[in-house]
Formats: C-alpha cells, structure tokens, sequence
C-alpha cells in the first residue's frame, strides 16, 4: 500500500521546485530587458540619438517591461490549456493588458508639449516601470471579488495577500523616488540616463519574490 504521507510530501517538493524554476525564468526575463535597455541606450546615444522619442519608448519597454511579456505569454499559454483561472494568471493577464497605458500616456505628454525631461515628467518611467504592475492589482482584486462573491470579503483576502501587497508597496513607492530623483536635477537626457532610470524603478519582480518565498515557507513547515 502506497505512503500517503510520501505522496503528500513528493509533490510539495515538485510544485515548490516548479516555482523555484518559474521565479528563476522570471528574473531571467527581466535581466535581459535591463541589459537589453542598457545595451539599446548604448547603441542609440552613440549614433546621435540621445533624445529620439521612439527610442526612449525601446528602451523603456525593454527595461520596463520585458518581463511582462513573459507572464503574457504564460497567462495566454494557461488559457490554451483551458486550466481554472487562477491568482497567478489573473495577475499576469493584468500585467500583459497594462503594458499598453505608458505608451498613450508619453505619446499624449509629448503631444501637449509637456516637458518630458523635467520634474514634470517624472510620472512617464513611472507607468512604463508600473502600469503593467497597477494592471496586475486591478486584476488581482476582480479575480478574488469573482471568488468570494462580494467586494468586502475580496478586499480582506487581498489585504491578506503578500504578494498583492508587496505589489502595492512598490506602485506607491517607486513615484516617490522618481519625482525626488527629478526634484534633485536627474534627467534622462540620453538614452543610457533614460534606461537607468527605467531599470531603477522595475521593481516588478518582487511581488513573485514574495510569493515564491511565502509558498518555500509554507512547504518547510507543513514538511516539519
């Protein structure tokens, strides 16, 4: 007759090794789109391009947002499967849809003629750096609101939620920094200054973080 109790254990060591794995192809993603915005800064700047508006928008997507793409993929590839909706695909269909908003948002900021290199336009690295981050939020609060049922016993499961609220923390955060940093004279006048920028306010990858090192935990003590 089989172990149950070895069962059991088996396959927390194999769900917790495959989230090990996703969180290490995470940060894979999102370290090839810090190099990638470095290395496009790099070769914009030195063929003349320090201000080009398409550029900018290059190396902010590839800074800001490489690793949505990848959660992106991962959300459409859980939807071709046809497996139940879960907090993780709901967070990354959030992330891949909310990709969209900073490129509207500096498209319409350059078209008023607003300052994009001042302090005025700290709030642009912000969406490019978050509003894949805001998206993933929203959708994580609809996805537990459909759940439970009402909007109370929703709101108390996401208060609840590290990574919901490690989420939160970094979309209030990283303003703050961007506008002290444009207060203190930082402008991305170059390509390499704008990818800087970018890659210092991706604080994307620390919600998974949070969650990979929660559930770790959980599986240490429930094999205690």
């Amino acid at each position: 007759m089989p172990d149950e109790s070895n069962e059991h254990s088996n396959s927390e060591v194999q769900h917790n090794e495959q989230n090990e794995s996703g969180f290490a192809e995470l940060l894979r993603y999102t370290l090839a789109g810090y190099i990638g915005g470095l290395v496009a800064g790099v070769i914009l700047d030195t063929l003349g391009f320090q201000r080009a508006a398409l550029g900018q928008w290059l190396v902010r997507t590839l800074g800001g947002e490489a690793e949505s793409i990848f959660e992106g993929l991962f959300a459409l590839r859980q939807r071709i499967l046809r497996k139940s909706a879960s907090i993780a695909e709901s967070y990354a269909w959030g992330k891949f849809l909310g990709m969209i908003a900073p490129w509207i948002i500096d498209a319409l900021s350059r078209l008023l003629g607003l300052d994009v290199y001042g302090v005025e336009g700290f709030y642009i690295p912000y969406f490019y750096a978050m509003s894949d981050q805001i998206g993933a939020n929203l959708a994580g609060i609809f996805h537990f609101r459909q759940e439970t049922g009402d909007w109370k016993t929703a709101f108390r499961r996401y208060f609840r939620h590290p990574v919901m609220l490690a989420s939160l923390g970094i979309i209030l955060i990283v303003p703050i920094g961007l506008l002290v940093a444009r207060l203190l004279g930082f402008s991305p006048t170059t390509q390499v200054a704008t990818a800087i920028e970018i890659i210092a306010s991706n604080l994307c990858w620390i919600p998974p973080a949070v969650g990979w090192l929660t559930e770790k935990r959980h599986v240490i003590k429930s094999s205690k």
